[in-house]
């Protein structure tokens, strides 16, 4: 439960780091830059703490897809980027191998 609830909170900081990218500037805006690498080093340890009790296959299996689908969702609705049916299906189709992942993960 508490992994769950790290792990969670993991992908948003992740995701909240992401959507921050364009702030940096390519890494040429000090500030910008250090508030999204300080979010990733945040994000990964919070997901150091996550793969102790959670085998890593699932937790990164969790994170990688979640938060490619949030980042997406993020993108369409703050950073003015296009959401096509095709990436609507794409996005589904990650959730989807997230949720199969995860109920083989657990079933032990």
């Amino acid at each position: 439960m508490l992994a769950g609830v790290l792990l969670m909170v993991a992908i948003a900081v992740e995701v909240v780091a992401t959507a921050l990218l364009p702030k940096a500037d390519g890494f040429t805006n000090a500030l910008w830059s250090a508030v999204v690498l300080s979010g990733y080093a945040v994000a990964i340890w919070l997901l150091t703490v996550v793969v102790r009790t959670m085998p890593v296959s699932v937790a990164y299996a969790i994170w990688s897809g979640v938060g490619t689908a949030l980042v997406a969702v993020v993108g369409y609705l703050f950073l003015g980027e296009q959401l096509g049916w095709v990436k609507i299906v794409s996005l589904s189709m990650i959730v989807a191998g997230v949720v199969g992942l995860n109920l083989v993960g657990t079933a032990h």
